[in-house]
């Protein structure tokens, strides 16, 4: 089942997407909640109701796809962990020795941005680098979790950039400020459910395309801490609850590490595309030049 979050108006709503079509479940199953976070709360029931309400759906529960604005799967996640350095190309062509451990790092829900939304290239650098990734979305909550039981906890997939302002992410041990710029985290098309893709979304095509030419292209299988793994320890630390994501690292050919350095800058078309879950386009933007302060 593959699950949006749209708009054709005010409201954001989730939908079953179908082919070039769009079945909104306000329509067809208006009982379910209208954010994925909450619908992974109800557990299997509530992806059985999802799942049947789109077999049914007819007449105006059914739009194009074309007519809606798509969103982020979820703004809703609670937590956001990031593998860092997952890929042994990336390891190896980064500019810090490789890890004995995994390197870890969260994200915040305003550095997110859905699909089609501009990435913003803020205004204090120019170092805006792509990296294409997985995201696994947690489905049930769950602490001190086996290896056996790990992919049980998983709900589904999606797709990530985890663009980040390089220089920033330098500037420290700690590579919070550079990973976190609003709008620098996009996010979507499409959350697709765990039982569509191979165990732990394994063996997948992922690749990244700036201005349609390829700059990364790898394999899911080629991650140094799998699904699993990542479940394992990450359940060893923190109670994972539905909605968590688990951002899975990228593939090596990131612009820091080519001769001469490769930025994204605004008018760049950047895509991340994953075998069998979708393509994530997004435009670069300038962050605007005007001082927002709250209350203002």
């Amino acid at each position: 089942m593959r699950i949006v979050n749209f708009s054709r108006g005010d409201t954001p709503q989730l939908g079953l997407e179908v082919g070039e079509t769009i079945v909104d479940l306000g329509v067809a199953a208006p009982q379910l909640p209208r954010e994925l976070v909450e619908l992974l709360a109800l557990g299997e029931n509530g992806l059985d109701v999802a799942r049947a309400a789109g077999e049914a759906a007819r007449g105006n529960a059914i739009v194009r796809r074309e007519d809606v604005l798509l969103h982020a799967p979820t703004t809703r996640a609670g937590k956001m962990f990031c593998l860092g350095l997952n890929y042994v190309e990336h390891a190896d062509e980064s500019e810090v020795a490789r890890p004995d451990f995994p390197v870890i790092f969260l994200r915040t829900a305003t550095s997110l941005v859905g699909p089609d939304a501009a990435i913003i290239r803020p205004n204090c650098s120019d170092s805006l680098d792509f990296e294409g990734e997985l995201v696994a979305i947690v489905g049930k909550r769950a602490r001190h979790v086996s290896p056996e039981n790990a992919l049980d906890v998983i709900a589904g997939y999606s797709v990530f950039n985890d663009a980040s302002i390089r220089d920033y992410q330098f500037k420290s041990s700690q590579w919070t400020l550079g990973k976190n710029f609003d709008g620098t985290g996009a996010f979507g098309p499409v959350f697709v459910t765990a039982d569509e893709l191979p165990p732990g979304a394994a063996g997948l095509k992922i690749e990244t395309r700036l201005n349609g030419t390829t700059v990364q292209s790898a394999n899911t299988s080629d991650m140094i801490v799998s699904v699993v793994e990542a479940v394992v320890l990450l359940s060893k630390v923190t109670t994972l609850e539905p909605g968590d994501l688990l951002i899975m690292g990228t593939p090596g050919g990131v612009g820091l590490a080519r001769k001469p350095q490769l930025w994204m800058k605004p008018g760049d078309i950047c895509e991340v595309e994953i075998e069998r879950i979708g393509c994530l386009s997004n435009p670069i933007q300038q962050e605007a030049g005007v001082e927002a302060i709250a209350g203002a």
